[in-house]
């Protein structure tokens, strides 16, 4: 039963946090990537800012939990290689990046 629980609790956070990347589309075309997002107007930089946006904190610390649970998927002999593979897939959607099992130490 605690098997179960456990095993519950490591997917269902891996296979949420995958839908919105799922949803997102591919870029049209660089030439028009540049001309929807405008040059940042100068009172908006944020260049000189000590410490990154709450945002990109969460992000990175999101990708870090993922990653050492996906960590544990690969070290895990009883894991079948479909699974995995496919979790790595899933993870490289959210993050951007081919993903593998040597690639999450990075995170």
């Amino acid at each position: 039963m605690r098997v179960c629980l456990f095993a519950f609790l490591l997917v269902v956070p891996l296979g949420l946090s995958s839908a919105p990347a799922l949803a997102q589309k591919a870029p049209a075309a660089p030439g028009a990537a540049a001309a929807a997002n405008p040059p940042t107007p100068e009172w908006r930089r944020t260049d000189g800012y000590r410490f990154p946006a709450l945002a990109d904190s969460v992000r990175r610390l999101q990708y870090t939990t993922l990653a050492m649970q996906l960590r544990e998927y690969c070290a895990d002999r009883r894991v079948s290689d479909d699974f995995v593979r496919e979790r790595l897939q899933r993870f490289g959607r959210i993050t951007g990046r081919a993903e593998t099992c040597a690639s999450l130490r990075d995170y």
